[in-house]
């Protein structure tokens, strides 16, 4: 397999050390693996966190990315005096545009991704005596909006090969009280939309898609967030499209796209602007994005294809070497993910192929070498605050007994408990550089490797 490593790009990533030295003294046929990443011991250099040099001295690339459009638009909104949803017409026109970008036929834009994962929960009218199937592998917000409305949460298992909800779990865990399937497209990778929306037609349940960190990402060659119910978004400030905080409800029914519009204005539906006007007849929230925030999504957008590919390729090139490491695993894509939005880089660290080196140590060290990263989700079904809601008086008033008291047993995740001990995540932010950051992230884990025991005995 072609690959654009070479022996000087390997030798200005070890600069210095016994590797690069010992490399300008071979030929590389025999030092060379099958994707053409140099498998060779990184020589006498000390690990930069036992006081050796760095493999990488300079940051990653800056973010968020922005330019003189931004600006304008910014400056556009703030001299027209229509600051809000209803005075102006920036959100109007982001949401036509986003949903012509995802290929959908409504956008609600809200003012964050929980906001919009609350929206369409509350527009489809999951409540109190509802169940609603999620991953324990996610961020809090998803959790959060299910017991806002007073439904109970329902983890599944996670996959650990994907880090991705277990579609095969799902089944097993519905009961006569299900009402809605909340998948994650955790990291910018899909779940396994074909098996979650078969079980979900069968069943006769929602399903909802938190594609809060899938932008641009893709099933099937169809953007995600675009094949469930209704598909939701995040705009903060560390996502691949961001405003600071937005978000966004995606659905092809207009009957729902009425209803979460409704439910993010106050009960009013579109096109009601005035504080006097008409309620639509539910309930509802003040969640709505400002034009300020609808300004700058339009200048956001027009550069985000473009940041998509660049973090697509270097995320494949960096798989490809990844994978020739022992003990590091890349997180799989399903068959039909034929799109991965890389908002994060996950693999799986094994520390016996380390010496034994603590995931802690391992990224301590990786940091001192100018790589940073991170362990990722706790177990979400363990958080204590959980317990403490299900104990409140609402939920006793709304479930039995026998039900609140069967949860944590019911919610038990053995395989998110190791993925949770096993990840390492790298931020969408270091893929949109060059190859080169993709070589030195793979010569510092290479390096760390090679040093490990000592490292560990340290």
């Amino acid at each position: 397999m072609k690959t654009s490593w070479s022996r000087r790009h390997f030798l200005k990533a070890t600069a210095g050390t016994g590797a690069g030295m010992a490399l300008r003294g071979a030929g590389t046929a025999a030092l060379v693996s099958a994707t053409g990443f140099p498998q060779v011991a990184l020589g006498a250099e000390s690990p930069a966190v036992l006081g050796g040099k760095p493999v990488r001295t300079a940051p990653f690339s800056r973010w968020p990315v922005m330019d003189a459009t931004d600006e304008q638009g910014w400056m556009e909104a703030l001299k027209s005096g229509r600051w809000f949803r209803g005075s102006g017409d920036r959100v109007n026109r982001f949401e036509e545009a986003y949903a012509q970008l995802t290929g959908s036929k409504y956008c609600v834009a809200t003012a964050n991704g929980t906001s919009a994962l609350f929206a369409a929960i509350g527009g489809l009218d999951v409540g109190p005596g509802d169940e609603v199937i999620l991953p324990p592998y996610t961020f809090v917000a998803t959790l959060n909006v299910i017991l806002l409305q007073y439904a109970l949460p329902v983890f599944v298992d996670s996959d650990p090969e994907t880090f991705q909800i277990d579609a095969r779990r799902v089944e097993a865990s519905m009961t006569d009280r299900t009402a809605l399937i909340l998948p994650v497209h955790l990291g910018g990778s899909s779940a396994d939309l074909d098996a979650l929306l078969e079980i979900a037609r069968r069943r006769k349940v929602r399903l909802v898609e938190d594609a809060c960190q899938a932008h641009l990402a893709e099933w099937r060659g169809k953007k995600v967030g675009t094949w469930g119910d209704a598909g939701c978004f995040s705009f903060q400030a560390s996502k691949n499209l961001n405003c600071g905080e937005g978000g966004a409800v995606l659905t092809q029914d207009p009957e729902i796209a009425e209803r979460c519009h409704a439910f993010h204005n106050n009960g009013r539906g579109r096109g009601i602007g005035g504080f006097d006007a008409s309620l639509s007849g539910c309930r509802g929230a003040n969640l709505r994005l400002t034009e300020f925030q609808g300004a700058l999504l339009m200048t956001q957008m027009a550069r985000v294809e473009a940041q998509s590919r660049t973090r697509e390729a270097n995320a494949a090139y960096l798989t490809r070497v990844l994978s020739e490491i022992p003990g590091i695993r890349p997180a799989r894509m399903y068959a039909g993910c034929t799109r991965n939005a890389y908002h994060l880089y996950m693999f799986r660290y094994d520390p016996a192929a380390f010496a034994g080196l603590s995931r802690a140590a391992f990224l301590k060290a990786l940091s001192a070498e100018g790589i940073p990263g991170s362990t990722g989700y706790a177990p979400l079904n363990k958080e204590a605050f959980i317990e403490a809601t299900l104990k409140s008086r609402a939920y006793r008033k709304i479930y039995p007994p026998e039900v609140l008291a069967s949860w944590a047993e019911r919610n038990q995740c053995p395989a998110n408990d190791q993925l949770c001990r096993e990840a390492v995540w790298f931020t969408q932010t270091m893929f949109l550089g060059t190859r080169d950051d993709m070589d030195q992230i793979a010569a510092a884990i290479r390096k760390i490797q090679t040093h490990a025991a000592k490292i560990a005995a340290a």
